[in-house]
């Protein structure tokens, strides 16, 4: 583990792995911060954060790595600073833009897995569409009002559009800021994204080409169920073979 003058965490399959392992979150707020800490303390040797927003005030109580003198400052350049703080041996990259069709491929095929810890869920599709367009594997996160929601997407697995097909209309689905979000499942579902992305690299990943299982978290009755996904036929995400058009809507929210 970083910082414990260790070689490699001995409890965790293939650790080494784990240390040259080079992971990329898009999005240093409510999932992103509590994802990466997961993945520093597992010994994940590289983490980039991209994120283009500034720290709000209203961040604080539930991301991490913001403190209040770190109001007004880049959310990624913040949380990176934060990871330094914690974890002094972590080799880290802030990102203060948005991962977009203009940088989007190169960012995926530099790391060996991305976590989706963006708020915008057009943004989530794009993403997966560029993890298909890379073989580099995404894991989905998304929190709103009391239900959280992780998959990851495997090369020649399903993809995000195997499951939801398109993203809705864009006043059809309340933002975070207008719905809410519990910050603690917000750590949580970051956490299982955590998770996923350790299941990959540490080689414990396993089952059926072209099955995933998306993970639903209930706040309400502190309960989890997993769903089957399989690979939709004529599935239009699977089938990508240029990085799409970036959705030029805005979706940031705060939470």
């Amino acid at each position: 583990m970083h910082g414990h003058g260790t070689d490699h965490h001995p409890r965790i399959p293939h650790a080494s792995r784990l240390e040259r392992a080079r992971i990329l979150l898009v999005g240093a707020g409510g999932l992103g911060c509590p994802a990466s800490l997961a993945l520093a303390q597992a010994g994940v040797g590289h983490l980039t954060l991209a994120d283009p927003d500034r720290v709000d005030v209203t961040n604080l109580p539930r991301q991490l790595w913001h403190r209040p003198s770190d109001v007004g400052r880049n959310k990624a350049e913040s949380a990176v600073a934060g990871l330094a703080r914690a974890f002094p041996e972590l080799s880290t990259e802030a990102i203060a833009e948005r991962v977009d069709a203009s940088n989007a491929e190169g960012l995926f095929r530099a790391h060996d897995a991305v976590i989706d810890a963006t708020d915008g869920v057009a943004t989530k599709f794009f993403l997966s569409d560029v993890a298909v367009l890379t073989g580099v594997p995404l894991v989905y996160g998304g929190v709103l009002r009391m239900q959280g929601q992780a998959m990851r997407v495997d090369p020649g697995g399903p993809c995000l559009r195997c499951l939801y097909e398109a993203p809705p209309p864009p006043d059809s689905v309340p933002t975070c800021a207008q719905a809410g979000v519990l910050g603690s499942l917000a750590g949580l579902v970051g956490a299982v994204q955590a998770l996923l992305t350790l299941e990959l690299l540490s080689g414990a990943a396993q089952g059926p080409r072209g099955v995933a299982t998306l993970h639903v978290l209930d706040a309400v009755s502190l309960l989890g169920r997993r769903t089957r996904v399989t690979q939709a036929p004529d599935c239009e995400g699977c089938r990508v073979t240029a990085v799409p058009v970036y959705p030029e809507s805005s979706e940031a929210c705060t939470s």
